[in-house]
């Protein structure tokens, strides 16, 4: 019996004393649960990140057809409008139009002389010329000559004659160019008759070309004045313009 209740107190002393432990492995294992609050003091928010930004590729400006009306050309972002304008920066002012047909008169004058003969022309020669390009030109007109011949101890002979003619020429550098021309003239020249030792006129065809060179004086962009120095391939009696043969022209552009 007393054993019995022997044993009965050490099993309530030891269930008194591991009472403490567990309550307060219990209280350690509240606390490990329970949610900690966040009280540092709050930080200043992360810096947003920028979008990319998109960066087209550089697209080149076509280049204008001229022969092209500017409604009719394709859109280019530097010339909204279609115009050029000269006064915007590192646009060139466009080239004015080329005026192909234009007027060409000239008055030539021309001197011969040589073993007590001389001879003295004039000349007048309206033409219609035609640019091809910038530089070459040709065209037709229709000439006018008057001749006045001298012989020692014999009177004076006078000549008229007049032709069709056709001239070209070619601006070889600025203002200088060359010129040459070609004429078909219903002329009036002298003739010998060797019996009798007497001059006398008469008409029939003379074929005159000439060639030679030219200086160009502009008073506007649409008038000038030339002088052009010829050399005539046609040098004996059947001359009508002596040698060498001296031009003062006028041009003047049409529409």
């Amino acid at each position: 019996m007393k054993r019995h209740l022997f044993l009965m107190l050490i099993s309530g002393a030891g269930l008194v004393g591991l009472a403490p432990t567990v309550s307060a492995q219990t209280t350690d294992t509240t606390r490990t649960v329970k949610p900690q609050l966040n009280t540092a003091p709050p930080g200043s928010a992360p810096a947003p990140t920028a979008p990319p930004v998109y960066q087209p590729a550089p697209v080149q400006a076509p280049v204008p057809d001229r022969n092209v009306p500017a409604s009719n050309a394709p859109y280019d972002p530097s010339r909204p409008s279609g115009m050029d304008l000269p006064q915007r920066p590192g646009v060139a002012a466009p080239a004015p139009p080329l005026r192909r047909y234009f007027l060409y008169t000239n008055f030539g004058l021309g001197f011969n002389s040589y073993n007590g003969y001389s001879q003295f022309s004039g000349s007048l020669a309206p033409a219609i010329g035609y640019r091809f390009t910038e530089r070459f030109a040709a065209g037709p007109g229709i000439s006018y000559a008057y001749n006045s011949y001298s012989f020692s101890g014999l009177p004076t002979i006078k000549t008229n004659s007049i032709g069709l003619k056709a001239f070209a020429q070619f601006i070889a550098y600025k203002e200088f160019f060359l010129h040459a021309e070609y004429e078909v003239t219903n002329a009036e020249t002298l003739g010998i008759d060797y019996t009798t030792n007497t001059v006398f006129t008469y008409k029939h065809t003379v074929r005159t070309p000439l060639a030679g060179a030219g200086y160009r004086t502009r008073f506007s962009d649409r008038a000038a004045a030339d002088i052009v120095v010829l050399y005539n391939f046609n040098d004996g009696f059947d001359d009508i313009y002596g040698q060498p043969v001296i031009r003062f022209s006028f041009l003047f552009d049409l529409k």
